[in-house]
């Protein structure tokens, strides 16, 4: 299925949910009926982000706080100081039932979902209604099949493959290892064609490397980092001169230290699919949304009324993407889920992610407030770069971790500067630049552009728009061929507007449609 989007163009002068300013928001957004996980990775790579199914891109020159999306790299990172103390708190907690106090006050908080979208907000709601999926799909599969009809084909019966395996990945907490095993992704065998929905194969030199690449990262993330250059050069294989005891603890060392047998309490992290949603999901929706109302009346101070079981599924449970699950990919599929945290058999917290095929987007977190001592903010954070990792394992290309947005203007969202290495998006170009390069920049100014050489340009830019697929009155067409039958001169204008922020590669796969 092609992604089907709605351009609602730009929308300026409403209230900042980071600065409190009443109309200094500006952002261009769509309405997404369906998407691709590839089409929200290339969307996200040049600045957008969702909100439930709205879709949207500050426009960084012009807002109050411009919002500049930031990446972790997992395979290089290393906790902090503070990060292993949140990790030790939590291990103290499962073992001993200890609660230590203090230092949870400065929690990091995202602003509550509809502020992100403040402006937006009521026409999200109109939109909801207003989109009858089903009559959409219907056009649009009746148009697919006149193309392949004229194609000489006939359309392909989708077979809905029942998902073998499990669709929760149980890490469990002491176990030291997450319960599935891990596979690599092999080369084809000689003599067969290509299959180009693969990632390229590779030889078995180079996956005897990443193996032992791999299994040097596990005993020794350090030594990955002294090899890792700000250029992105592949870390070193060489292995660390030390001997193996004064080397730090990995990630996976610290959150799955093994607990005593007669441990205070068992936490386990579950993720399950959240759209389209399994039966998981189904099974503790209402558990979960019992914690964000408590979330959100708690720690935004929302009126008890407020958090109504609509506002949650709109922007934590609905999602366009659409779920895939290619043999290559993790083992939970592509898409939407929410990853939850268990505490003695209730939740406590609830990440919700996407599975994107090179990273994993964190969206939102909310948590219980009575656990807030937890650090769950942090904790979680660490839990979904963990989480990257195992996934790279089988799914070589899936290695980065998506933090949202990071504002240099904003004291509050400046903490996810501190997941390092990290890299920040050049809100021209497009390229992506390690954070450390950035930061006297912003100091300097709001609004940067972070790639040094004078002359780049974006090179995703729309070069020929009218390639860009229209549909229309229930047909599929060019924008070359839509535009003739078109008398309103503010139409072309906002067309092309949508095709500069979306980039050449997504403006002729995605479908945008037209009334």
């Amino acid at each position: 299925m092609a992604s089907v989007v709605e351009y609602k163009g730009l929308k300026a002068g409403y209230h900042c949910g980071y600065c409190d300013s009443e109309e200094g928001k500006v952002s261009c957004g769509m309405w997404a009926h369906s998407m691709t996980v590839q089409d929200y990775q290339d969307l996200i790579d040049r600045g957008w982000r969702r909100s439930g199914k709205y879709v949207y891109k500050p426009v960084m020159n012009q807002t109050c706080c411009p919002q500049y999306t930031i990446r972790c790299r997992p395979l290089q990172f290393q906790p902090s100081k503070s990060h292993k103390k949140v990790l030790k708190k939590m291990l103290k907690f499962l073992a001993k039932g200890e609660i230590s106090k203090g230092n949870c006050e400065d929690e990091p908080m995202e602003p509550t979902m509809e502020e992100t979208v403040a402006g937006d907000f009521a026409l999200i709601n109109k939109l909801d209604i207003q989109c009858d999926l089903k009559t959409l799909s219907d056009d649009l599969k009746e148009s697919f099949e006149s193309e392949e009809k004229k194609k000489g084909k006939s359309p392909k019966k989708e077979e809905s493959k029942e998902l073998i395996q499990s669709q929760h990945i149980e890490e469990k907490l002491g176990s030291g290892e997450p319960s599935h095993p891990i596979k690599m992704h092999m080369a084809p065998k000689p003599g067969k064609g290509a299959d180009l929905s693969k990632p390229p194969c590779r030889k078995a030199k180079e996956i005897r490397k990443e193996r032992k690449r791999l299994k040097l990262m596990q005993q020794n993330p350090a030594g990955e980092l002294e090899g890792f250059h700000a250029q992105g050069e592949p870390p070193s294989l060489l292995p660390p001169k030390a001997n193996k005891s004064n080397q730090p603890k990995s990630l996976e060392d610290l959150i799955f230290e093994s607990l005593p047998e007669n441990a205070s309490h068992k936490l386990e992290v579950r993720v399950v699919r959240s759209s389209p949603p399994s039966s998981q999901f189904k099974a503790t929706f209402q558990e979960s949304y019992q914690v964000y109302k408590r979330y959100q009346m708690v720690i935004h101070k929302d009126p008890p009324d407020k958090p109504t079981v609509s506002q949650f599924t709109r922007f934590l449970c609905s999602s366009p993407l659409e779920a895939e699950n290619p043999p290559h990919g993790p083992d939970c599929g592509y898409g939407s889920f929410h990853q939850q945290y268990w505490l003695d058999g209730r939740i406590i917290a609830v990440g919700v992610i996407d599975i994107l095929p090179y990273c994993v987007s964190s969206v939102y977190l909310y948590y219980d407030p009575d656990y807030s001592f937890l650090s769950l903010g942090v904790y979680s954070a660490l839990r979904e770069i963990g989480f990257t990792r195992q996934l790279h394992q089988k799914t070589s290309q899936l290695s980065y971790y998506y933090m949202g947005f990071y504002i240099h203007s904003c004291p509050k969202m400046k903490y996810k500067g501190q997941y390092r290495p990290s890299d920040l998006l050049c809100p021209e170009t497009y390229v992506w630049v390690p954070i450390e390069q950035c930061l006297s920049s912003l100091d300097n100014s709001k609004y940067c552009r972070f790639n040094q050489d004078p002359e780049a340009v974006d090179e995703g830019r729309s070069k020929e728009p009218d390639r860009l697929q229209v549909f229309h009155k229930k047909a599929i067409m060019p924008y070359g061929v839509y535009k003739k039958q078109q008398k309103d001169p503010s139409e072309e204008a906002a067309v092309l507007q949508y095709a500069g922020l979306v980039g050449q590669a997504c403006s002729e796969r995605m479908l945008l449609l037209r009334n």
